[in-house]
């Protein structure tokens, strides 16, 4: 119970990330007005966004009890989106053989969930700056092969 609460609280989680041992400059109000903002927001379909989130579903798909494929196609993904590649955390459920993991990046993440004695995955692809997570679902079709594949796309952070 301590060790969830621990968790909860985001206290006692281990070594933190090189970022936290970096000083930071606060900028005046005028410098930040006059230089470029690095926000890594970007336009996507002429829209100013935090980035891309596409969810993705796999149906009728193969190998998705097979952990190594699975970790091989997310980075795959990663390196075919120009994105960064931080940490990748996948667990193997039994008996089905189902996988729930996450590809953690520089520029947000990739999730998979998969039901493989369904044939059915659920993904999410967010990504912001100049990766380009829509080069993702090749990847994906290729790795899985499904019969179907639905992407339905959320620009977040609009007006952010």
């Amino acid at each position: 119970m301590r060790q969830n609460a621990l968790f909860q609280s985001g206290t006692g989680l281990g070594t933190p990330g090189t970022a936290r041992k970096e000083d930071f400059a606060i900028a005046s109000p005028a410098s930040v007005q006059t230089e470029e903002r690095n926000d890594h927001f970007v336009v996507r379909h002429g829209v100013r966004c935090a980035g891309a989130h596409l969810i993705i579903d796999l149906y009728d798909a193969e190998r998705l009890d097979d952990l190594d494929h699975i970790e091989a196609t997310l980075r795959r993904c990663v390196d075919e989106a120009g994105a960064t590649l931080l940490h990748i955390h996948l667990h193997h459920f039994e008996p089905n053989g189902g996988v729930s993991g996450v590809a953690v990046l520089a520029e947000s993440h990739i999730s998979i969930h998969s039901w493989p004695e369904n044939g059915y995955a659920a993904l999410d692809v967010f990504m912001c700056g100049n990766a380009e997570p829509d080069k993702c679902v090749p990847v994906l079709r290729d790795a899985f092969k499904p019969s179907k594949i639905a992407v339905s796309e959320l620009l977040r952070g609009q007006g952010a």
